[in-house]
């Protein structure tokens, strides 16, 4: 599958913009954290990949996280790698987290909410302003961006990268794509 078919199914199965720029920012640092690894071109396009296409089920099984990854796999099956898979089966907590590929995923997730909430609360509602400094002390506010899961961000930790580092990494993908997803 290319990055054409993965974002017109995306386009039609998940159904929420908010959701398909959440994809899409979660591709971004899917790619930025696989070009960061010194992964090949081909390895840097699955990554991307596996971020596009994580939520594709959230649509069907948003009211029922139980299911949340299973029907993706299931859907991916034969058209995605064994790896993208797995690894969109790990950041719904339906395997274990071992690639390096399920790692990023899983501290990938959360991170979109966490930046797109600090876009959001500036005056112009655009990320070409917001700054690392300012996410590092929105991270200690409990209140902001609460769905933004600090635990599972801070996984980040496990691919041996600061919070810092992976929230200038992260904030940097965005940025660089911010006109697909509208901040």
């Amino acid at each position: 599958m290319d990055r054409a078919e993965a974002r017109a199914l995306v386009e039609q199965r998940v159904g929420s913009r908010n959701l398909v720029n959440h994809s899409v920012a979660v591709e971004a640092i899917m790619e930025a954290l696989a070009e960061r690894f010194g992964l090949s071109a081909q390895d840097r396009d699955r990554w991307a990949l596996a971020g596009l296409l994580h939520d594709l089920d959230y649509a069907e099984t948003g009211e029922d996280p139980a299911r949340h990854g299973l029907v993706t796999a299931d859907e991916l099956r034969g058209k995605a790698d064994d790896e993208i898979i797995h690894a969109i089966l790990a950041h719904a907590d339906k395997a274990p987290r071992e690639t390096l590929m399920d790692k990023a995923l899983y501290a990938a997730d959360p991170t979109t909410g966490f930046i797109v909430a600090a876009a959001l609360v500036r005056p112009d509602k655009s990320l070409a302003g917001v700054e690392v400094r300012s996410l590092l002390k929105r991270w200690k506010e409990k209140a902001f961006a609460r769905g933004a899961s600090r635990e599972q961000m801070a996984t980040a930790e496990d691919m041996g990268m600061t919070r810092g580092d992976f929230l200038a990494l992260s904030l940097a993908a965005m940025q660089a794509r911010a006109s697909e997803f509208g901040l």
